[in-house]
């Protein structure tokens, strides 16, 4: 009798290089990311549209473009924060130069937060271990994520494309905006690919993509401010501007973000494949297996998790900071002589003298700046309860309260030394500037601190979220762009006043110059603390996890 040997099935020989289930996790982080997208795309979007009805309206003489643009391109100070205006002949080259660099940089800062969030963020809960069990390649969560952010910044390229050809852009400049933010986006979603692949914490990764991001705009702005012009086409944000849109389109620097998208992408998966799941390649090194006396209460370690959030910001603000104390003796060139721009500076600022006007105008945006830190410092301790590491915790002597307390504590005291710096940074250049630094000084450091309550303010609604709905915490964002849009764009389209009102910034006294009323501020401080009480009550109450 013969044996029948009985043939292996052949393996599949379709090979998909480890793209496997890509599609089905585009549409769950697509779904899962529709409130922040969309938040994103309506604040910048609703930014660009601002700008465009602000210069179409205010610049309708030749007199007036050529004033403002002589006034632009004479100032060091604000060529290095928005860039030279490449065509000042038009409002459409005003709007162009006013959005152009900082929304490049506002679509990188949302691609790198949606890689971040669906690669090390996910390696980092474990939850992508689960989704690996399944039929998933090793390359589709970053492949997904990838397409995630470019399918974000398509968007919002293709919405600020259509909205700026309704105020009456050129199709072909208004195309070559979006094209040129989509561009940056892509370029940054790379950059973050990589450090993904090299931090074993998304914190690491975000920090080490926006390290890139920040050092992308000092080139760029250091390039344009100074006379080494050519400096700015090595920076991934100078490219955006260097596609020149209403100012003779360059597409071949389109080119240029493609190629470098490209290879960044290229390096992401080669790095995919040399580590362990969970892993990166830049190996944190292990701790002492006790901690040290400096770490054995919860304040101090919230401020061990939040002290390089902190100092990010602080280098941020400092150099905003000097930035607005050099432009500010300059408020009336900026204003270029037109009576509108003057009008609305001062609308803003709430002044009739145009640089008191423009001080307090960029006061209520480190405000905003400081709530944006203070909604992050919110985020990190629903960040340390989702990844299970809140209940070793309690399970010392340590009880809830105190936990939140101190993480509060952290954030409150944080904001204040932002808004500290920044405001001295300011008074010390406007200063220096005007040869009155002992008066000026103290002025705009006071005027910084006056944020601070209205900034509690958003900082205890995010909390309240986190401790009521805690998988709802990420809507302190929208919260936060609420507040921004109310406050900076609000003035200008003469909302109604109730509306303007739902901002705490509005009830801030527009310092300096504005007569000093301490009640809004005792208001607004007893608003967040109600707030904050009501967000530890819901918390002792709720449970973890």
């Amino acid at each position: 009798m013969t044996a029948t040997t009985l043939r292996p099935p052949a393996r599949a020989a379709r090979r998909d290089g480890g793209l496997s289930g890509a599609g089905p996790l585009l549409k769950l982080w697509l779904r899962r990311d529709r409130i922040m997208m969309s938040a994103w795309i309506y604040g910048l979007t609703a930014y660009v549209s601002s700008n465009a009805y602000s210069f179409g309206r205010e610049y309708d003489t030749p007199e007036a473009l050529a004033s403002f643009t002589r006034g632009i391109n004479d100032n060091p100070a604000t060529r290095a924060l928005y860039g030279p205006v490449l065509n000042g002949g038009t409002a459409d080259g005003l709007t162009v130069w006013r959005v152009g660099a900082t929304g490049a940089a506002f679509t990188a800062v949302m691609c790198v937060l949606l890689v971040v969030r669906h690669t090390r963020a996910e390696e980092e809960t474990g939850r992508l271990e689960l989704v690996g069990a399944a039929a998933v390649g090793r390359r589709a969560p970053l492949t997904a994520a990838l397409l995630a952010a470019a399918t974000a910044a398509a968007t919002l390229a293709a919405v600020v494309t259509g909205v700026l050809v309704l105020f009456g852009l050129p199709a072909a400049g208004a195309a070559a905006l979006g094209l040129s933010w989509l561009g940056s986006g892509l370029v940054f979603a790379g950059v973050a690919a990589v450090t993904a692949q090299l931090a074993e914490t998304s914190r690491t990764a975000n920090g080490l993509a926006f390290t890139v991001l920040g050092a992308a705009y000092l080139l760029r702005a250091a390039a344009d401010a100074g006379p080494a012009h050519r400096l700015s086409w090595l920076s991934p944000v100078g490219w955006a501007q260097h596609v020149r849109p209403c100012a003779g389109e360059q597409w071949a620097v389109l080119l240029l973000p493609l190629a470098a998208s490209m290879l960044l992408i290229a390096v992401a998966y080669a790095l995919t494949g040399r580590r362990d799941l969970g892993a990166g390649l830049l190996a944190s090194s292990l701790g002492p297996d006790t901690a040290a006396p400096s770490l054995r209460s919860p304040l101090a370690l919230s401020w061990r998790l939040q002290r390089g959030t902190l100092l990010s910001w602080s280098a941020g603000l400092l150099v905003y900071g000097l930035v607005v104390g050099g432009i500010a003796a300059g408020a009336g060139d900026l204003a270029g002589g037109n009576a509108a721009i003057a009008d609305d500076i001062r609308r803003l600022g709430g002044r009739r003298d145009l640089t008191d006007a423009l001080l307090a105008t960029a006061m209520g945006i480190m405000g905003l700046f400081a709530a944006a830190y203070a909604v992050q410092g919110v985020q990190r301790l629903r960040a340390e309860e989702g990844g299970g590491r809140l209940e070793p915790v309690l399970a010392t002597a340590v009880g809830r309260i105190r936990w939140a307390v101190s993480g509060l504590a952290v954030t409150a005291v944080g904001t204040a030394v932002l808004l500290a710096l920044a405001g001295t940074a300011a008074g010390a250049v406007h200063g220096a500037r005007t040869h009155d630094l002992a008066g000026q000084l103290p002025r705009q450091l006071g005027a910084a601190l006056a944020q601070l309550p209205s900034v509690w303010v958003i900082a205890a609604a995010a909390f309240l979220l986190f401790a009521v709905l805690p998988r709802a915490t990420s809507a302190g964002w929208a919260v936060l762009t609420i507040c921004l849009l109310l406050g900076q764009v609000g003035p200008l389209l003469d909302a109604p006043q109730a509306v303007l009102d739902v901002s705490p910034f509005t009830h801030t006294p527009k310092l300096p110059g504005a007569e000093f009323s301490a009640l809004p501020l005792a208001a607004l401080t007893a608003a967040a603390a109600a707030l904050a009480a009501a967000g530890l009550t819901a918390f002792r109450r709720r449970d973890i996890g």
